[in-house]
């Protein structure tokens, strides 16, 4: 890679804001925020959101849409 022209690229911390839930991960994000994590260092908080512990896709509490109704409510009003 170039020298100079790309971001530094570290490790920071992504705290999700409704259930509080933190993982560690590699970013190139600023923060000023700082907290010190399980491993003893301190690294840049970075808030998100959603995460993968409060998304309904990976919880389990989707909610999916009725496709059969919509199908039905299509070809009766098309009289197919």
């Amino acid at each position: 890679m170039k020298q100079g022209i790309h971001p530094e690229y570290r490790q920071v911390v992504y705290k999700d804001t409704s259930t509080g839930f933190m993982f560690l991960t590699g970013s190139t994000r600023y923060s000023k925020e700082t907290v010190e994590w399980e491993d003893g260092n301190t690294y840049p908080l970075l808030t998100v959101e959603v995460s993968s512990d409060s998304h309904p896709f990976y919880t389990g509490k989707q909610k999916f849409a009725d496709a059969g109704g919509r199908v039905d409510k299509f070809r009766k009003k098309y009289g197919m």
